[in-house]
């Protein structure tokens, strides 16, 4: 339904210039990011008008050069060829600085503008994150940015050469001769209305060509993210399928594009040379009649050269300039969600409620929820929960009871459609987002690593941790002892996601990433369910010594590992069937949580 209105949006001759003038303004929007650097781009574009004026000088110099030859000059050609070697000395340095400084504005600008829309990712709401694969947002900041860049820093002085070029030409040889510029203006507007529809498909299809690109990348995104899977499965060949057409939409709408920016610059040629053609026949007619002389034809003639060439090179710098404004579009998409947190106040926001409890208290009272994806479907009826200051309890359940969502509203990675999640007597909402989620750890059943240090890893639980607080944390993790065996120990590189540690090595580096954290809550979303033995033991004992005198929530897969929680909760479809200890629990033989024991031991539940 959406393909079809864009269709028809573009199809409207009414709304084409409306099309235009909000894309230019995006454009702008962007744009504004050279800002800071306005300085440099005056006098950049100073360059610009200098190294542009004395190119348009040659073909003066060259008449004088003709009448020279004629015998109609006072000036020698010596004097002549002395004044075009200096206009060239003049323009290559003029131009030198033009690159020069244009460069340094494009750089500046889009390193702030990479810099924005990272920030402005990576505080996003979680759902916007999970609606958008990580290829298609990872575009942005590549392809998108680099379309920006590559018109601020060549595609818009060569506008602005070409312009220019146009203007001062034009004056140039109307005060050469009138009638022959009348004569040459003839093809202008069939140039204009040319360019006016080559240009509407050229932008539409170099939009979409872009979107495709960003397709193309989520495919190399994912496939690297996930090769074990890849490889495991034997999947290459489905994989580089999987991209080869990806790859070949790209390239169909680009040849598209090419085929309406090829037959622009053709049109134009023929329009051009046919213009100079017609030219030269009118001008001889005129220099035969005594109204113009040799030298001020060659000179005409020249210089409607150089208004041709600019005229035939508009039409690429219009396709990219088209492609800038769909790239902006596409930041501007971005750079408009509203994010959850501030960044940069957050830690330091008056009207938050700062968090200064020792041991929390949740309290769950009637939360319904959804996830916005499937509104239809509710994970949480009417759920009533409450955890004492420094209380353990586990939250047992089938697939989907909705366990991971209890914790993730605790989070306030989504907002509960009805009811209330009270901290230490005020709702979660009171709180600020930043400061909530700090006095909060997890430790997950699928660790992820980043790709650095051991040390870095660790660190990551709080950034201003020094040395010996890391080393400590890592003794308390029972994660010293491996660490001191590698020979880099800490400055050990741990591989993307982690995969040159062994599953038991990486959750330990996990908790001790959540002992320099120092929360007030902890939660564990059983991590010890996929580990072998010795790990298992090792990663169990460090597990409960972080949990000392913390509020603790422990998401229970293998149901042998929460006996010493103070209250099992027992969750089926989104409400809380059964409550209590492990033997009381099991007393009622034809209870759910009794239920869940004996199909564990049968191995039907995992």
């Amino acid at each position: 339904m959406e393909k079809n209105k864009e269709t028809a949006h573009w199809n409207s001759p009414f709304s084409v210039r409306k099309i235009k003038l909000q894309g230019l303004k995006n454009a702008l929007s962007i744009y504004s990011y050279t800002a800071p650097y306005r300085g440099t781009f005056i006098l950049g574009f100073i360059c610009l008008i200098v190294s542009t004026g004395t190119s348009l000088l040659f073909p003066k110099m060259i008449g004088y050069v003709v009448e020279v030859i004629e015998g109609n000059a006072e000036y020698t050609i010596n004097q002549i060829i002395a004044v075009l070697f200096g206009l060239l000395v003049v323009q290559s340095v003029f131009s030198f600085f033009r690159i020069y400084l244009f460069a340094k504005v494009s750089e500046g600008a889009m390193a702030d503008v990479r810099n924005d829309v990272y920030q402005k990712m990576i505080t996003l709401r979680l759902p916007y994150l999970e609606d958008r694969r990580v290829g298609e947002l990872t575009s942005r900041l590549t392809s998108d940015v680099s379309q920006l860049q590559s018109v601020l820093s060549s595609t818009l002085a060569e506008f602005f050469r070409q312009v220019a070029t146009l203007v001062i030409g034009m004056i140039f040889i109307w005060m050469t001769s009138w009638k022959l510029s009348l004569f040459m203006l003839a093809t202008f507007p069939v140039l204009v209305i040319a360019a006016t529809f080559f240009g509407r498909f050229i932008r539409r299809l170099s939009r979409k060509a872009q979107d495709e690109l960003a397709v193309a990348n989520t495919i190399v995104e994912e496939t690297l993210q996930s090769v074990q899977v890849v490889k495991a499965f034997t999947n290459e060949m489905l994989e580089i399928k999987r991209y080869n057409a990806a790859i070949a939409n790209v390239l169909g709408n680009s040849m598209k594009a090419a085929v309406y920016r090829a037959g622009f610059v053709a049109f134009v040629t023929i329009a051009l040379f046919g213009g100079i053609v017609g030219i030269i026949w009118y001008g001889s007619h005129l220099v035969q009649i005594g109204e113009m002389s040799i030298a001020d034809l060659f000179t005409f003639t020249l210089y409607t050269a150089f208004i041709g060439g600019a005229m035939g090179g508009m039409g690429d710098v219009y396709a990219q300039i088209n492609r800038a404004i769909g790239a902006s579009e596409r930041l501007l998409e971005i750079m408009e969600e509203p994010s959850e947190i501030n960044p940069t106040t957050s830690d330091t926001q008056p009207s938050a409620t700062s968090y200064h409890s020792e041991k929390s208290s949740i309290s769950y009272n009637d939360v319904h929820f959804s996830y916005p994806s499937r509104n239809d479907v509710p994970v949480l009826k009417k759920l009533n929960l409450h955890i004492a200051p420094g209380e353990k309890i586990a939250l047992v359940g089938q697939s989907g009871a909705g366990k991971s969502t209890i914790v993730q509203l605790l989070m306030r990675y989504y907002e509960p459609q009805a009811g209330e999640i009270i901290l230490d007597g005020k709702p979660v909402q009171e709180y600020d987002l930043h400061i909530l989620r700090k006095q909060i750890a997890i430790v997950p059943q699928e660790v992820m690593l980043f790709g650095g240090t051991i040390y870095e890893n660790i660190a990551y639980g709080r950034p201003d941790a020094g040395r010996e607080e890391i080393i400590i944390a890592a003794q308390k993790a029972n994660a010293l002892q491996f660490i001191n065996s590698f020979p880099d120990q800490f400055e050990t590189i741990v591989g993307e996601r982690g995969v040159k540690l062994s599953g038991g090595q990486r959750q330990r580096i996990a908790i001790a990433r959540a002992v320099l954290k120092n929360p007030r809550i902890l939660i564990l979303d059983e991590a010890t369910s996929s580990l072998d033995t010795e790990s298992e033991k090792l990663v169990q004992e460090a597990l409960d010594d972080l949990m000392k005198d913390r509020t603790t929530i422990v998401i229970a897969h293998r149901l042998s590992t929460i006996r010493k929680v103070d209250c099992i909760y027992v969750i089926k479809n989104g409400q809380i069937a059964e409550a209590g200890q492990h033997d009381d629990l099991m007393k009622n033989k034809d209870g759910v949580y009794a239920g869940l024991v004996k199909l564990q031991h049968e191995g039907i539940l995992s």
